[in-house]
């Protein structure tokens, strides 16, 4: 019952004084509620890039240029230009007597930006995809109307484009492109087709975006002889590994490499690519937590400073309890709880106010069309209410200790 009716004097304290309960609280509610965010919009950030990841499809291989591996990925991932793959390293994983087997398709990429006209309209930043004529079954594209190039285009620097379906939309509206002139950068690209409605993969809007042949992207448009990137298409998941450590094999011979250590390029699936991103959002994620959590110290430092300042407004109480014959640990008690108290409904609160935000983030993200999945951490939630709580056992008991280490006498003349 003691219990009850000191919960019951720390509520009528907080009723009583809103304004300083609210502020005493709010480094507590600060805190709670960052973190509950951070958690929870960090699992929510993970759970759209691996959906975006695998959306691609979970059977295919990617070839980037530059050395990855424990340290990290290659630099090329970054936008750091490597100059170290070739349209003819991926000719070499598919074609010849040392094609892999179980590896069905692969597409090189080679990448620009420029600006997409048709008479008097134009699209501006406008992604154009060099590539091969196997990148609709690589990627698993499917054609509104019209082709794709053929691999006598993809060789024989033929001007010729593939338009995504939000270029189409912009420069043509409902009618239909096929056979129509459309300038790319200062060239003229006779339209063959153009992609249904794809949306954004891997971060990458697929519908803004133009797919010419790779020779005439390097020779005409670019004037280089690297590529970007090779996507590789297995016919069997099972078969991944053993199909990535043929690919090493082939591209170290290729490029002369002798020990595996000097690789110039990094083959990575897709599951790979996804334990590396899940491995640096974990980071980020609890690093930002733990910067938020900081403020809940700084509400510690405000609940110990408000309970000095209760001690002394509540002396002559205190002095009334002892001489009625309150013990020292009476006293104690009281105020401990009181302190507990503050820091858990500030925690209560926090942890409402971070679900509230989340939920909010969560709804946003979705209207602009993206998988975004509204997941609250149970264990984030408890962590913040425990951590309140000994928040409140921690910077109270030195106020309490205060209180209960009062004389009765000097306590009942204090004015």
């Amino acid at each position: 019952m003691e219990i009850l009716n000191i919960i019951k004097l720390a509520w009528n304290g907080l009723i009583t004084n809103k304004g300083r309960s609210f502020l005493t609280m709010l480094g507590i509610i600060i805190g709670v509620a960052s973190v509950i965010i951070i958690i929870s919009v960090g699992e929510g950030a993970q759970s759209l890039i691996y959906n975006q990841i695998k959306s691609l499809g979970s059977n295919l291989v990617a070839v980037l240029p530059g050395q990855g591996g424990s340290k990290g990925p290659p630099a090329s991932v970054y936008g750091i230009v490597i100059t170290t793959l070739t349209y003819q390293d991926a000719l070499a994983l598919v074609q010849g007597s040392n094609a892999i087997p179980h590896l069905s398709e692969v597409a090189a990429f080679v990448l620009g930006d420029d600006t997409v006209s048709y008479l008097s309209k134009q699209e501006t930043g406008v992604t154009y995809n060099g590539t091969m004529a196997t990148y609709p079954d690589v990627i698993d594209r499917t054609l509104a109307s019209g082709r794709f190039f053929n691999q006598q285009e993809e060789q024989g620097l033929a001007k010729v484009a593939v338009l995504g379906y939000t270029v189409k939309q912009n420069l043509f509206g409902d009618n239909d492109p096929v056979g129509q002139m459309v300038k790319l950068g200062n060239e003229k690209f006779k339209v063959i087709g153009y992609f249904n409605e794809k949306g954004t993969v891997a971060f990458q809007d697929l519908d803004n975006q133009v797919y010419i042949p790779i020779s005439t992207a390097q020779k005409v448009m670019l004037g280089q002889n690297y590529i970007n990137r090779i996507s590789a298409k297995v016919d069997d998941s099972q078969y991944i590994q053993e199909v990535m450590d043929e690919m090493r094999r082939t591209l170290e011979i290729r490029h002369k490499i002798k020990d595996p250590v000097d690789d110039d390029f990094t083959v990575v699936s897709a599951d790979q690519a996804l334990a590396a991103i899940g491995g640096v959002t974990d980071a980020i994620k609890f690093v930002l937590a733990a910067v938020a959590a900081i403020s809940l110290l700084v509400g510690g430092v405000g609940i110990m400073n408000t309970m000095y300042v209760i001690v002394k407004e509540r002396t002559r109480e205190i002095g009334l309890r002892k001489a009625i014959g309150a013990k020292p640990s009476n006293i104690r008690n009281q105020f401990l709880i009181e302190s507990i108290f503050v820091t858990s409904c500030g925690g209560i609160i926090g942890i409402l106010v971070g679900m509230a935000i989340t939920a909010i983030v969560a709804l946003v993200i979705q209207s602009l069309g993206y998988y975004w999945e509204l997941s609250f951490s149970p264990v984030a939630m408890a962590s913040g209410f425990f951590v309140c709580f000994f928040i409140g056992i921690i910077f109270g008991y030195y106020p309490a200790k205060t209180a209960s280490q009062l004389p009765a006498i000097e306590a009942l003349r204090y004015e």
